[in-house]
């Protein structure tokens, strides 16, 4: 088993990091201002990242990733999520339907909250149905700039 852990620097936004186990996509954090410096590695997915906070449009949603999550319907969330494009949203309603599950709202908010993929499963694409609802601790802020960065907003 081959784990890799790399950190990278998005102009304007911080850092961020990732974890690869076998060239999947484990977990991402996503970047924030931060004082630490790092060594950043140079490595395709650290590019995409950098030129998708640069504001350019790439295939996150192509990236394997390891959707393998503590229930069935949080699989299912984050599946349907990734097929949400840029520039769209879903409200967690919709999300939840997408799942499988209509009436789910609240579950699938639970499973934005425990998102561990950031880009990859786009939990910032999923807004309450009167207003953006919250991105944990990244703010809301964040999470509008992330919707304004791919034209949702």
């Amino acid at each position: 088993m081959t784990v890799a852990q790399l950190a990278y620097e998005a102009a304007g936004w911080g850092v961020g990091e990732l974890v690869l186990d076998e060239g999947q996509v484990v977990w991402h954090e996503l970047p924030k201002v931060s004082d630490t410096d790092i060594g950043v590695g140079h490595h395709p997915l650290v590019e995409m990242l950098q030129a998708y906070f640069a504001g350019e449009d790439v295939p996150l949603g192509e990236v394997p990733v390891d959707l393998e999550y503590d229930s069935a319907f949080f699989s299912r969330c984050a599946e349907a999520l990734r097929s949400v494009p840029r520039g769209d949203v879903v409200t967690y309603g919709e999300l939840a339907a997408l799942a499988g599950a209509p009436g789910a709202a609240r579950a699938a908010g639970s499973f934005c909250a425990r998102n561990r993929l950031g880009l990859f499963v786009p939990c910032h694409r999923v807004v309450a149905a009167g207003n953006l609802g919250s991105y944990g601790s990244y703010g809301v802020g964040y999470k509008r700039r992330l919707l304004e960065l791919e034209g949702a907003l």
